[in-house]
């Protein structure tokens, strides 16, 4: 099925490699840029993939948004965190259709709208964040990547506890994880995913620590590197600039303390 550009649509213009422009499809508007401006009119009704020329002749073309392009094109406030540690939250994490997650330190909402857009159409997101005017941001940001639906955001200091239990995983982004780790416990349902995403190293080895002593396992820690190749017949090489170091991730799973009360009766046990 073809898929046409609708008014209210938000679309990505592609110029070249390193500039792009998220915009909503709206009749009558006009995109401003150093290569000339745009007419939206051009292209709603007409097939995403569709090259437009501007006001100086420089061609376009229309893209629908991806995941990563809201991420990178969101409102921001704070840092974000990069796609190429989301994709790891949400490969090790088990991140699906259905899955209830909690995530605090939401931000402006990055992370959210990547595991928004993952949990659909039964799941949810939980986002506590503890500062109201970055909440607004995220909000604002999951409307506009159609997500909205999917999240719940609170304003709450996750150090006191979370509202919900049985939940799939817990995400922190913040500065004292480890004081979360009793908490994310009690929420997890069991062999649920504790994340956690912390720029420096101490903070790794405190959070590490803490799980250790309340009842996780299956803990380990990684640092994701990304660089891009210039791809060019006789001058292939890594590009002069990447994106290095973010931050750590720490993985863990909630492992029940007790045994069953119940031992298995030595019947059932095959030989």
């Amino acid at each position: 099925m073809i898929s046409k550009i609708r008014e209210g649509d938000y679309v990505l213009l592609y110029l070249d490699d390193k500039r792009t422009y998220l915009v909503r499809a709206e009749r009558g508007k006009v995109l401003h840029t150093h290569k000339g401006f745009v007419r939206i009119d051009d292209f709603i009704g007409r097939e995403f993939g569709v090259r437009v020329k501007s006001s100086m002749g420089v061609e376009f073309i229309v893209f629908k948004p991806g995941i990563r392009d809201y991420i990178y094109k969101s409102l921001r406030g704070t840092q974000v965190i990069y796609p190429k540690d989301i994709a790891l939250i949400i490969l090790y994490g088990n991140i699906q259709p259905g899955s209830r997650i909690v995530e605090a330190g939401t931000g402006v909402g990055a992370l959210t709208t990547a595991l928004a857009s993952y949990v659909r159409p039964s799941g949810k997101v939980y986002g506590y964040e503890v500062r109201e005017e970055f909440l607004e941001i995220a909000r604002k940001n999951l409307e506009r990547a159609g997500l909205l639906e999917y999240v719940e955001l609170k304003i709450k200091d996750v150090t006191l506890g979370f509202d919900e239990r049985e939940v799939d995983a817990v995400i922190l982004d913040m500065a004292t994880p480890w004081l979360v780790v009793p908490h994310a416990y009690v929420a997890l349902k069991g062999g649920g995913s504790f994340i956690s995403f912390s720029p420096t190293i101490d903070q790794v080895v405190k959070t590490v620590e803490e799980l250790r002593v309340h009842g996780f396992a299956y803990i380990e820690t990684i640092e994701c590197l990304v660089r891009r190749m210039r791809v060019e017949r006789g001058k292939t090489r890594p590009e002069t600039l990447m994106t290095g170091h973010t931050g750590y991730i720490t993985f863990a799973r909630k492992a029940l303390k007790e045994m069953p009360e119940s031992p298995i009766e030595s019947s059932s046990i095959p030989t």
